[in-house]
């Protein structure tokens, strides 16, 4: 089909109900209104079929044009030095947390290829872009926090913009890192260099979370910077 009529397509699975509450959360009206689950099943229709086609001729315009090229990424069968190519031309087209967010959910490869994918994770992190930057911290959170790496995550969440969705980008990756390192994150947050709101953000999220004893919560409120 030409890419009208895959657009044309997309918009057969519109959800009006679905697209006025979206639309509301990415802060948006350029969405066509299709749930998620169905977004990745086109993806990964297309990942069997002509990917290179669809990405050469992607508008980057609609929401759902950007989900699927981001989940597409996920789905692709390639060596990873190949797949960060693909990943670092569809980067610069992220333009809110919903798809960074749902293209990094997708990125089993860095579970893969951890050396390799933590370095290209510190060029993320080097990037002046908004979203490459809460890429990279969303990367962290879904395939870096374990033995190898927690002590590396804490200092590259020392030198961060002054973004709003990148320092909660932040506090979320902190928040659990706590999940599964209390004692180090504690230790971190007693010395770290976050500024206020961020660091104030990750002890809510900390605090919000069902994993954490109602007596730790009390400990944690206390921790909280004026």
């Amino acid at each position: 089909m030409t890419y009208d009529e895959f657009i044309k397509y997309l918009y057969s699975f519109q959800d009006l109900k679905y697209r006025n509450f979206h639309k509301k959360l990415i802060l948006t009206d350029d969405l066509i209104g299709i749930r998620t689950e169905t977004l990745k099943k086109i993806a990964k229709a297309i990942s069997k079929d002509n990917y290179k086609l669809f990405i050469k001729n992607n508008r980057h315009i609609l929401y759902e044009e950007n989900v699927i090229h981001g989940l597409l990424l996920g789905y692709l069968k390639l060596e990873f030095n190949i797949l960060k190519i693909f990943i670092d031309e569809f980067l610069p087209f992220i333009n809110n947390w919903a798809v960074c967010d749902l293209t990094v959910s997708n990125l089993k490869a860095f579970s893969k290829n951890k050396e390799n994918g933590f370095e290209e994770v510190k060029k993320y992190l080097k990037s002046k872009n908004t979203w490459i930057n809460r890429f990279g911290y969303v990367v962290l959170l879904n395939y870096y926090i374990e033995d190898k790496y927690i002590d590396k995550i804490f200092k590259l969440c020392e030198n961060y913009p002054d973004e709003y969705y990148v320092k909660m980008s932040i506090a979320w990756l902190i928040s659990m890192c706590y999940i599964k390192y209390k004692n180090k994150t504690i230790q971190y947050l007693n010395n770290c260099k976050l500024d206020i709101w961020t660091y104030n953000k990750t002890i809510q999220k900390i605090i919000e979370s069902n994993r954490v004893s109602k007596e730790e919560k009390e400990i944690l409120k206390k921790m909280k910077k004026k």
